[in-house]
């Protein structure tokens, strides 16, 4: 899952950074609405963290209402120091999902988060599973015949993504835009390498094999 977050500060950024990779997620960072407004327009997000303030001109509400304006709809969640009613209110009516008053807990937000993608349509449990191999999104395991696969965090998401949509062919650049974030060292083979080593993981000591390449399109795991 992918995150556009845009925050000035950058302690308050590297605390919120560190708490989504844990959850698995790639995050866009940005200390500007300009920039932000940009990625937010071009990328397929699964959420958005705005700050009011931030650096330069414009602000994480100019950016909101201007995304909004595009009929991009991923949720949106406001962070501000401001815990004024109208300044919520304002935020709400440009588009805003949710709104989170600092300072704030790291548990609130990943909760704030959850609530959040549960409404949407791609994200509706945290226990997903294929034929014989399941994953407990929460505790970040993995388990195929009941028997438990360490994966690295890379790994876990790449699943993650590739049993969420089981049966439905993933491109390479569906991939990337999903599972890593724009500052990641890629290469032309970046994906393929991945597979690789996830395929070996998950499905070279097993009989039935769940990931497949679809030659001329991507990749895609299902129990046919």
């Amino acid at each position: 899952m992918r995150i556009l977050l845009m925050e000035d500060d950058k302690n308050i950024a590297d605390f919120i950074i560190s708490a989504l990779k844990n959850e698995h997620f790639a995050i866009d960072w940005v200390d500007n609405a300009e920039r932000g407004l940009f990625l937010g327009k071009v990328n397929p997000y699964d959420i958005g963290i705005f700050d009011i303030r931030l650096a330069g001109e414009g602000s994480g509400l100019m950016a909101l209402e201007e995304i909004r304006a595009k009929k991009k709809t991923f949720p949106i969640i406001i962070l501000s120091v401001t815990n004024d009613t109208q300044t919520k209110i304002n935020a709400l009516n440009l588009g805003a999902d949710d709104y989170l008053t600092k300072p704030f807990s790291v548990s609130e937000l990943l909760a704030r988060i959850r609530a959040l993608l549960r409404r949407e349509k791609t994200i509706i449990q945290d226990t997903l599973s294929v034929a014989d191999l399941t994953m407990d999104v929460r505790s970040h395991k993995v388990f195929r015949a009941n028997k438990e696969i360490k994966l690295n965090r890379k790994e876990f998401s790449l699943l993650e993504y590739l049993v969420r949509n089981s049966g439905t062919v993933l491109t390479r650049n569906m991939i990337l835009d999903h599972v890593w974030d724009m500052n990641a060292d890629m290469f032309t083979n970046t994906v393929d390498v991945h597979i690789r080593f996830l395929r070996e993981k998950i499905d070279d000591n097993y009989k039935k094999k769940l990931l497949k390449t679809v030659h001329g399109c991507g990749y895609k795991i299902d129990e046919k």
